[in-house]
């Protein structure tokens, strides 16, 4: 059964973060070592409206796809990266590594997000969805000084 978009946003995850896992199927993994670890992982994508976010390496499903020749795109069954609520994830603290809240503030005229331990989160290189021009980590726009 499909469920209606609630409206709400959290804003405070944005595409690009570094988030683990609090809740959930990837919340005991198994690492490479064979211990059970929370999942960590980067966001890249984000739907404000459902809820919802996609993490780098979690989550994984297989789709099938039937080929669509005038399109000239191949059919078969591809994995990629499922939607997860955005509830089961939590935000990493840049100063200590560990699960944190963020909260809102006001620095020299700027609303910059802020981790439970003051550390400021720092704003993460944006790239545009794929299909379009991409931006990588270093050629982020650069911040204008008013």
């Amino acid at each position: 059964m499909k469920t209606e978009k609630t409206g709400t946003v959290n804003s405070r995850i944005k595409r690009g973060d570094q988030v683990v896992f609090i809740a959930g199927k990837e919340y005991n993994r198994y690492d490479s070592a064979g211990t059970r670890q929370p999942y960590r992982g980067k966001v890249i994508a984000v739907d404000a409206r459902a809820g919802k976010v996609k993490v780098e390496g979690a989550m994984i499903v297989k789709r099938h796809r039937k080929p669509v020749p005038q399109l000239n795109r191949e059919g078969g069954i591809f994995e990629q990266e499922a939607w997860v609520s955005s509830s089961n994830v939590a935000l990493i603290d840049p100063e200590t590594g560990k699960p944190t809240k963020v909260k809102y503030e006001i620095r020299d005229g700027k609303k910059v997000r802020v981790a439970k331990s003051g550390k400021l989160i720092p704003e993460t290189a944006w790239a545009k969805k794929e299909g379009k021009k991409a931006v990588e980590d270093e050629e982020a726009p650069a911040e204008e000084t008013k």
